[in-house]
């Protein structure tokens, strides 16, 4: 196959109409979920706030504004084609120039802080992107940005638990974490999770597990049926829409696994706040 040429241009343009559109336009897949949620519902308090939280995603479409003032940092995941040849310049510099535009020309909060642990002084354009690249067959290229709140963020949880633990090990340090989240991530929350790898692998499995649509089951028979009971006993735990009780705490939990080392039962969860802000464009 030909090598096929994607300017650095056209790769900061369409990272710069990512972040706008993504922040401003609530995913179709997570609107139905918030709508199945409110459906659900048995708490007429709940039931009352996912609807406001369908009414403000409605108002951001309408008026183009950002669905969340926590805008997020911003984070790509890249499948870049192997016979596919990026000209006109360095391509990560390209995606940190489309972050600035989109930030910037978008009126977007900007939450990106240098020295983390002493000046925490703010960046000023929401750079560098977070950016996770796969290699994959092809002469094109596929940006998906998923810009990712600190509230939901600081929830995350890794657990290097004993095989002997097992199955039921994993479910209840996911449970776990849920629990002691509470009503910090934002509820109702997508419950991204991972089992197994590495420690570091594992940590980003949860975070892609987001990418499916909301509610798909996982294409294995086994996950999907622990994807089900969690769901289940994570919305028996009465935080609900904004923590205000309720039966829908969760809209969908979501699990990859890879194998992993024999000494090891890895485990990872990634919680996604209601605005799940996920978009992608193909080059």
């Amino acid at each position: 196959m030909a090598i096929r040429e994607i300017s650095c241009d056209a790769i900061r343009a369409a990272a710069a109409q990512l972040c706008i559109e993504s922040n401003c336009n609530l995913p179709a897949d997570v609107r139905a979920a918030l709508e199945r949620a409110r459906e659900a519902e048995r708490s007429e308090l709940c039931r009352e706030i996912l609807g406001d939280l369908l009414e403000n995603a409605d108002i951001a479409r309408r008026e183009h504004i950002p669905i969340c003032q926590d805008t997020g940092l911003t984070v790509f995941f890249v499948e870049l084609g192997q016979d596919v040849h990026i000209t006109g310049g360095d391509f990560r510099a390209a995606l940190d120039a489309g972050v600035a535009e989109g930030y910037t020309k978008g009126y977007l909060r900007k939450s990106s802080l240098d020295l983390p642990f002493s000046g925490r002084k703010n960046r000023g354009d929401n750079t560098p992107a977070i950016v996770y690249t796969d290699i994959v067959p092809g002469d094109r290229l596929k940006l998906t940005v998923c810009p990712k709140g600190g509230g939901s963020e600081n929830m995350s949880a890794l657990g290097m638990l004993t095989p002997a633990q097992g199955r039921e090990g994993v479910k209840r340090f996911i449970v776990d974490t849920v629990r002691r989240a509470g009503a910090n991530p934002c509820p109702p929350i997508i419950v991204g999770c991972a089992v197994g790898g590495t420690a570091e692998q594992c940590m980003l499995l949860a975070k892609k597990a987001l990418l499916r649509p909301v509610g798909e089951p996982g294409p294995d028979a086994e996950v999907a049926e622990l994807e089900r009971e969690l769901l289940e006993e994570i919305n028996a735990l009465g935080i609900g829409a904004q923590g205000f009780g309720g039966t829908q705490t969760a809209l969908a939990v979501h699990m990859l696994t890879h194998p992993v080392h024999l000494a090891s039962l890895s485990v990872a969860v990634n919680l996604q706040c209601h605005a799940a802000r996920h978009m992608s464009i193909t080059l």
